[in-house]
């Protein structure tokens, strides 16, 4: 065989798969993404499987970026608003959401590494193409049967962030919704909010 025929089979070699981790018969648990290897960034864990997430969209990112400067003006003493930081849900459950405002005298320090749910008072998602599903469907319930009292879902609607509330039904542990918000976001809980949604996106480039 000739160095030119080599060449070409080598060349024509798919290259190897990723050798992600092996989840073991009951799958992963909670505390196995600190731990786990290489995971990509923003990994999360949803019914013990190990999720994995696309590169966000200018949409995404920047409702996301604006939502949590105006929540930093808005929240009361004591709370804190969190970007992409996972919430340890139960056992097998440690998702990642948008952004997170924190109840007072929940424990922060430079090491930790995700939250317990019973320390968040308000969990949102924008809804992406890829993750459209759990978004709509799986976290939602998730977060409910974790005590999370407040949950936003925002999705994009003719160019523009729409927003979704729901609050924790006490008595079915389920969530209900309370209003569908365009222009603006004015709620009395769980703490007063005044958002002009229009400015969201504004100055952005298209």
């Amino acid at each position: 065989m000739t160095a030119t025929a080599e060449a070409v089979i080598v060349t024509m070699t798919p290259p190897s798969l990723p050798n992600w981790p092996v989840p073991p018969p009951e799958g992963f648990v909670a505390e196995d993404l600190d731990h786990i290897p290489d995971l990509p960034a923003h990994t999360e864990l949803i019914d013990g499987s190990l999720v994995f997430v696309s590169p966000q969209r200018e949409f995404h990112h920047t409702v996301i970026f604006r939502l949590h400067v105006e929540l930093e003006g808005l929240v009361p003493e004591g709370h804190e608003v969190f970007q992409e930081m996972s919430v340890k849900l139960a056992p097998r459950q440690r998702p990642e959401p948008d952004l997170i405002v924190l109840k007072p005298n929940t424990t922060i320090d430079r090491d930790i590494t995700c939250f317990q749910a019973e320390d968040v008072v308000l969990a949102v998602e924008v809804v992406s193409p890829d993750s459209e599903v759990r978004d709509r469907k799986r976290k939602p319930v998730l977060y409910a049967e974790a005590g999370i009292p407040h949950f936003w879902l925002i999705e994009e609607i003719n160019g523009q962030p729409v927003v979704h509330v729901y609050a924790l039904d006490p008595v079915t542990g389920s969530y209900v919704t309370t209003g569908v918000h365009y222009d603006s976001l004015k709620i009395p809980v769980p703490f007063d909010i005044d958002i002009d949604l229009t400015k969201l996106l504004k100055g952005r480039t298209r």
